[in-house]
């Protein structure tokens, strides 16, 4: 999956050092291949500069979507040793979030609270196959790591009969200076496709 990531990104990313990206064990470099390996949300990418394309590997299951492989090649290539804060903020608590998380750039949570409505027990369910550790938050909630320095948080609210079910994504508070809001958006939007489709798939 190569067609929404910049060429600009691999133009980069060819010209880096890679004993400087490798650090802390965030990646593997071959060099005999020039290709890159690291471990995103449990799953292992290969970024290949002879070609310039990356890929879930192996390619088993569903795909993620195509916005998490710009946010694998942006956390590559940006990576900081910034630590976790320990404290959930939404989208809208981050500088220039209430502005740029509005219309084309909303949230799409409505995919994960249209997929499970009222059925708490199948949310949890699937957060469960996804790794995710239950934190004591809404009506459920659960904690993914999906780097080391990356944590999310995906919050469940059962609807009644004067609002509908209601899901919310938070981050540490240390994500502003990791990812800039438009990756941040990339990865909050595969986080959701990718809790329906595992409930969809029945995975």
């Amino acid at each position: 999956m190569t067609k929404i990531i910049d060429e600009s990104y691999f133009v980069e990313l060819k010209n880096a050092d890679p004993e400087q990206l490798c650090r802390n064990g965030r990646c593997s470099y071959n060099t005999e291949k020039h290709q890159y390996s690291l471990q995103i949300w449990g799953d292992q990418y290969l970024i290949d500069l002879n070609n310039s394309t990356i890929e879930q590997v192996p390619a088993t299951g569903p795909q993620p979507h195509e916005y998490f492989y710009l946010f694998v090649m942006y956390y590559l290539l940006r990576a900081r040793d910034i630590p976790v804060q320990n404290e959930w903020v939404s989208e809208k608590d981050l500088p220039g979030g209430p502005t740029f998380f509005r219309g084309p750039h909303q949230i799409p949570t409505n995919l994960i609270s249209g997929q499970f409505g009222n059925n708490l027990d199948e949310f949890k369910a699937c957060c469960a196959r996804l790794a995710g550790t239950p934190i004591p938050m809404a009506d459920a909630a659960f904690s993914f790591s999906i780097t080391p320095d990356i944590p999310i948080a995906v919050l469940y609210w059962i609807g009644d009969e004067d609002f509908p079910a209601e899901a919310k994504i938070l981050y540490d508070r240390s994500i502003t200076e990791l990812l800039s809001l438009d990756i941040l958006f990339a990865l909050a939007v595969a986080v959701c496709h990718r809790i329906s489709e595992t409930t969809l798939l029945g995975l």
